[in-house]
């Protein structure tokens, strides 16, 4: 959990975030959490009553600061779709934890907090149809599953073919990859694919999973795509929304290495939209 910290410190540093720019999120309150997880689901594992067998496929122990942690990240990607739909732009220093499924976390993650997101929204009415953009090198398998035959939410998920998980999800739009897969490579298989859903779509709000880990030296990894294509390819999703003033929420997804190689990996969607915020005008 330590990323979180050293990513916000990265931010200060290098003059991407802003005191003014900076929004504190409380917990995902419990109404909002079980527009997607059954109350004896998420109150199982905040009271750590969860089985081995279940704490084994979420492959993290249930300590009270990761609890705590859990329900803010929830909290904290809703408060960031709501500053996007507000300012046009808004990213999220955590989040992304596409493996969670209703009843069951998975692979690291415990609640889908783009799922929950997206749902408060459209229970809210502020927003009709949401276009959920994955670019995690794993497939948003969960976030799929809890979308499957609805249609004010669209997943796309592009990621790599024999990654995990092994048994795949449908989402609306899977673009399964070949290992080792490079920059320009990667580039041109979402290049075109991204603005032609958007302009398809019109989503008033994309929720963009900008996993770091088709890096090339990624541990868990299997594509070989360098900092300057993940940068790329942020540009590229970050672009083809504001252009068309579709409003772009992001969380930071997956990525596995030593700390500091990892932060600057994460650092690059906020590089991105800084970017792209004064390209826009925002």
């Amino acid at each position: 959990m330590a990323k979180f910290r050293l990513l916000h410190q990265c931010l200060v540093e290098r003059d991407l975030a802003h005191p003014a720019q900076l929004h504190q999120p409380l917990p995902a309150p419990r109404r909002w959490l079980e527009l997607v997880h059954p109350r004896r689901y998420h109150q199982a594992f905040s009271r750590g009553e969860l089985g081995e067998r279940e704490q084994r496929r979420i492959g993290l122990p249930a300590t009270a600061p990761l609890v705590r942690r859990t329900w803010l990240s929830v909290g904290g990607t809703v408060l960031t779709a709501r500053l996007a739909l507000r300012h046009g732009l808004a990213c999220h220093l955590a989040g992304g934890t596409h493996h969670a499924f209703a009843s069951a976390g998975s692979g690291f993650c415990i609640f889908n907090d783009v799922a929950v997101a997206a749902r408060v929204l459209l229970q809210e009415g502020a927003v009709r149809q949401v276009m959920v953009v994955d670019l995690d090198v794993h497939q948003g398998d969960a976030t799929a599953a809890i979308f499957a035959g609805e249609p004010r939410v669209f997943t796309v998920s592009v990621h790599c073919a024999s990654n995990f998980p092994l048994r795949k999800a449908h989402s609306d739009l899977d673009v399964a990859l070949a290992d080792g897969l490079e920059d320009d490579a990667y580039i041109a298989a979402i290049g075109d694919l991204i603005p032609e859903l958007l302009e398809r779509l019109r989503p008033q709000l994309v929720l963009y999973n900008a996993g770091v880990d088709p890096h090339r030296h990624d541990r868990l990894g299997r594509l070989a795509l360098s900092s300057a294509g993940l940068l790329r390819r942020d540009h590229l999703v970050l672009d083809a929304c504001l252009r068309r003033g579709i409003a772009v929420a992001t969380v930071i997804g997956g990525g596995y290495d030593v700390l500091p190689r990892l932060v600057e990996r994460h650092s690059l969607v906020f590089r991105a939209a800084a970017e792209q915020a004064r390209l826009h005008g925002l």
